[in-house]
Order: C-alpha cells, then sequence, then structure tokens
C-alpha cells in the first residue's frame, strides 16, 4: 500500500475510497466460500497463492456499524474473543486517526506463529467506518525469534451501515507470510479460517455493548482522540517492511493430517 514502496506515509482519502472499491466490487474476484451469510473472495495467481488476496462478507443482524467499530478497535476486548491472538498493543500513535502497533497470532499447528507491526488508519463517514493497515519497520520492535514476522501489503474493514441496527462487513487482506505455505493451507484459509473469524467478529459485536457498559464506558480514544495517551511516534522513525529483508521459511512439507483439531470447526 506504501507508495512507491519506499517511503513510510499516512493513508489518504484516495487510498480509503480505493479500498472501499476493492471491497465492494466483484470484478476479478473468485468466490470461494458462500455458506450461512459469510461469503470469501480470493483473487491472486495460484503459483503466487501464499500473497493472494482474501476478501470476507458477513452481514450482522442486530449490530450497529459504529458497535462493530468500536469493537476492531478496542483491544483490550479483542483479548475477550480473539483466541488466535497472542498478544496485541498500541505502540505509539502518528495522528487523530493513524497510530503504529503490535499484534502476534497463532497460526494452525504445525505452522510457526506470525507476528507484524503495523501503521494503522481510520476514517469514520457518517455511517460507514473504514480501518485499514500495512506493514512498517519501528526500530525498537524488530523481529522476534520465536515468531516469523509477517508482512501485512494492505489488510483492512469496511463497516457498512445496513438499515437500523444492523451493518455489512468487509474484510480484506493482502499478506505475505514470509514462508512457502503447502497448497491445503491456502485453501483451509478461505474454506475455514476465514468464515470463522468473520463469525467471531459478529458474536463480538453482539455482546460489546454489555461487556463494554462495565468496563470503562466513556473510554473510547479512537472516537475521542483527546483520551489518547499513547507516545507520539514520528513518520521519520519508521520505514517500509519490505518482504525480502525477512527470513523465508519453507513449511511446504507440513502434511494436513497434523493439523491441530481446534482449527476444523467452521
Amino acid at each position: 500500500m506504501s507508495r512507491g514502496g519506499e517511503m513510510v506515509y499516512i493513508p489518504d482519502d484516495s487510498d480509503f475510497s480505493s479500498f472501499r472499491d476493492q471491497c465492494e466490487s466483484l470484478e476479478g474476484w473468485h468466490c470461494r466460500y458462500n455458506k450461512a451469510g459469510v461469503t470469501v473472495w480470493s483473487q491472486g495467481q495460484e503459483e503466487s497463492c501464499a500473497v493472494q488476496k482474501i476478501k470476507t462478507r458477513i452481514s450482522c443482524k442486530d449490530v450497529p456499524a459504529e458497535t462493530l467499530y468500536d469493537v476492531l478497535h478496542d483491544t483490550r476486548y479483542r483479548r475477550k474473543w480473539d483466541s488466535n491472538m497472542i498478544e496485541t498493543y498500541d505502540i505509539g500513535r502518528l495522528t487523530v486517526n493513524a497510530d503504529v502497533g503490535y499484534y502476534s497470532w497463532k497460526c494452525p499447528s504445525p505452522l510457526k506463529n506470525r507476528d507484524f507491526v503495523t501503521l494503522r488508519s481510520w476514517l469514520p463517514l457518517g455511517n460507514d467506518y473504514m480501518i485499514i493497515n500495512y506493514s512498517v519497520k519501528h526500530p525498537k520492535y524488530p523481529p522476534r525469534k520465536d515468531f516469523v514476522r509477517a508482512v501485512s501489503l494492505q489488510t483492512g474493514y469496511l463497516i457498512k451501515a445496513n438499515g437500523a441496527g444492523a451493518c455489512i462487513l468487509y474484510y480484506l487482506t493482502q499478506v505475505d507470510p514470509r514462508g512457502s505455505l503447502p497448497k491445503w493451507v491456502v485453501n483451509r484459509v478461505s474454506q475455514f479460517v476465514a468464515p470463522k473469524a468473520m463469525k467471531k467478529i459478529y458474536k463480538a459485536g453482539l455482546k460489546y455493548p454489555e461487556w463494554k457498559r462495565k468496563h470503562d464506558p466513556g473510554y473510547k480514544p479512537w472516537v475521542y482522540p483527546e483520551q489518547n495517551t499513547l507516545p507520539s511516534v514520528s513518520l521519520a522513525e519508521l520505514s517500509v517492511q519490505h518482504a525480502d529483508s525477512l527470513e523465508n521459511i519453507d513449511e511446504t512439507g507440513l502434511a494436513e493430517d497434523h493439523l491441530s483439531t481446534s482449527d476444523h470447526e467452521a
């Protein structure tokens, strides 16, 4: 997503507009899954399937768009519903609608766990909301020995209001996992992992209002920037995280029959 591939920059209106267009367009996308209100598409050549674009869509009844927007921002609440997350925290703020953060997650066994450092930016647009990110390097948060540092080329959410008290959520991601993955992994992402993740977010949205009432209900720094106490980060401290500068591991030999059973439910 970084312009020219070299300079770190904060996404502007044209970047958000382009992201929205990708979410809403069907041209060039191949439907991989469509069940129970969840649709998954992929885009990209099979030979380079490790960095395919994946797009998912779910219709969320009884969850207003602004509630889902809060869910996706609230790192404290994420610890309650995101069972794949190992650790997440905000590193620092860039502007009132951009920050830098860290996220690590459990990959299905026997794959190695991955982590990211990303520049995240968000934009409320009336009743619709967008959150997008891409990978950056921060000198104080280098790759760790216990994780494979993956690269988000572009990842984000589009939340669209859908009548009173309901919304549609799109999730679009293009990630380089820094590993040559077996073909079954890519298939599992579209058939199991992505639909399951979308359903988890939907359920988290249903439960969030009650949880938030008991946990600092007025604290929403993504809505009220004056509440943000993160240290300031300068763009000059950051550089674009290029995939080719990271270790690449070969996991193509891993067999699907060793997959941890907890990852089988869709």
